[in-house]
């Protein structure tokens, strides 16, 4: 179909005035797809009429055939059963269910309680936490909540620990705390639909006017991704209780770390009933426009796990990928991104460390064995970042090829034990970051690809500025924690020294559409 052809078949194309003419006339016909996920945070569970503002959204989406993620808080799920909404709860069931919290803002919140904890002690808490909350909503909607995100910009790195031991693997949020380029990545053994801002501008402003200018937003992005197969993801949210109330339920309750009892909560103040009708009607509106475009297609978190799959986990990695992998490896550690699958700087260093250990095993280093013999090598299951600082060496240390060695299959046990980046890489009676164990590797898979023998020593560089992928995780700044509800000041340079930590699970998401 030519550009002209497509475009007389968007009806509300005309709507959106904003947009020059001239600029349209420009398109190309659309030669990817762009993939909405539509999601609504479920949360207020002390105004009544957010309940029927919930059942409104997801029977309107359902008549329009677009099924949703709600993210519903554990508490929102066992108000509604203590009132008897089981229409709600029938309603929202058509939808896919997400996580969003046991209690949402009740003090402490998640960043609130892990700011303090280690890596191992904050994956327990929030299991002791909030896995009550996931299993309820499990009983209640008679599914298993496919995705999990945050209360507010209440995020904390061990979260991902937790959810990956609960079979989650979906994080579905919008906050800034970490990010790649605006589109999905990987982190922390979770698909991450996180830190996207082309759906922040589809967000209605303060008294929601602004539909027009979202219309025009939406079209700009839309040729945008659509241009170059295979496309990508829109990530947009909306809360059920935004429609009707005049400020968040939270904030009248829970402000700057007030937490009182149930007792005391007040409900918060509502839109008038003409205001209600034209806030659903900005939703309405703007997923009847949406639809209305070609290869525009929703989907819900487990439907975008479909088409971002994680090709590596599994994958046989044969000799020449292994050169490939660790020829990139060389400069440094960060993630690799491959025609066919991308690898993290943990998933890397495991790869080449079971590819070394498997010869070690064998006694296969002679010449021309290890370039005919050597079996593929699987990467079965996610790796976590280390859980704490690296040592520090001030020069480059040279080992022997027995030491290395040892040290090789030491770390193997570790890695089947923990499935985690050791802090530390020890040779003997010194450790060393795990950034320079990986670079000593990546060598070491190259002489052995390439000659066939083993190096009689190895040099263990000092690392130059940590891992690379770093750089994607913010700083701890006030910007990555504004949320009215957490103490006055709050921050946590801790939480965003450990998010950093976990930047060994970084990678980029591949769009591979079904």
């Amino acid at each position: 179909m030519t550009r002209r052809g497509w475009l007389k078949t968007l009806p509300g194309l005309a709507a959106a005035r904003s947009v020059p003419g001239e600029w349209l006339e420009a398109q190309e016909a659309p030669r990817g797809k762009l993939y909405v996920v539509l999601w609504f945070d479920t949360e207020d569970y002390i105004l009544p009429q957010s309940d029927d503002a919930a059942k409104r959204v997801a029977a309107y989406l359902t008549s329009q055939g677009v099924r949703a993620t709600f993210k519903v808080v554990g508490e929102k799920g066992r108000t509604l059963e203590r009132r008897g909404r089981s229409d709600v709860i029938g309603a929202l069931r058509e939808h896919e269910i997400g996580y969003h919290s046991n209690t949402h803002s009740q003090h402490p919140t998640v960043a609130e309680y892990e700011s303090a904890l280690g890596w191992e002690e904050g994956v327990e808490e929030f299991t002791r936490r909030e896995r009550p909350g996931f299993d309820d909503l499990k009983r209640i909607f008679g599914q298993t909540p496919t995705c999990y995100g945050q209360p507010g910009n209440s995020w904390a790195p061990q979260s991902y620990g937790a959810l990956e031991k609960w079979g989650v693997r979906i994080y579905l949020d919008e906050a800034q705390h970490v990010g790649l380029d605006g589109k999905p990545f990987w982190y922390g053994g979770l698909l991450n639909i996180f830190n996207l801002p082309d759906g922040q501008k589809l967000r209605p402003n303060d008294d929601w006017s602004n539909l027009a200018q979202a219309k025009a937003d939406f079209q700009e992005i839309y040729f945008r991704t659509t241009s170059a197969p295979p496309g990508g993801l829109l990530s947009l949210y909306f809360h059920p209780c935004e429609f009707i109330h005049a400020q968040f339920w939270d904030a009248v309750n829970f402000s700057n770390g007030a937490n009182p009892k149930p007792a005391d909560w007040k409900l918060p103040p509502m839109k008038s009933p003409e205001e209600c009708e034209r806030h659903f009607k900005y939703l309405e509106d703007l997923v009847v426009y949406m639809k209305s475009f070609p290869g525009v297609q929703f989907v819900t978190a487990s439907g975008a796990f479909k088409i971002y799959p994680d090709t590596a986990r599994m994958h046989p990695f044969t000799i020449p990928e292994i050169q490939e992998i660790a020829r990139a490896s060389a400069g440094g550690a960060t993630f690799y991104r491959g025609p066919e699958y991308t690898l993290s700087a943990g998933e890397i260093l495991a790869i080449l460390n079971k590819f070394v250990a498997g010869i070690v095993r064998k006694r296969a280093a002679e010449p021309g064995t290890v370039r005919n013999g050597a079996a593929p090598v699987l990467l079965e299951r996610a790796i976590a970042g280390p859980s704490s600082d690296p040592p520090e060496i001030a020069r480059p240390e040279q080992v022997s090829w027995g030491d290395f060695e040892r040290t090789v299959l030491d770390v193997s046990d570790r890695l089947d034990r923990t499935h985690q980046v050791p802090s530390a890489v020890w040779f003997g009676s010194f450790g060393v970051p795990p950034e320079s164990y990986l670079k000593a590797l990546a060598e070491v898979c190259a002489t052995l690809v390439s000659r066939g023998e083993r190096p009689a020593a190895v040099t263990l560089a000092v690392p130059q500025g940590g891992i690379a992928a770093a750089q994607y995780v913010a700083a701890d700044t006030p910007k990555v924690w504004e949320w009215p509800i957490f103490p006055t000041g709050f921050h946590s340079a801790h939480l965003m020294s450990l998010g950093r930590l976990q930047a060994w699970t970084l990678k980029p998401a591949q769009l591979r559409p079904a």
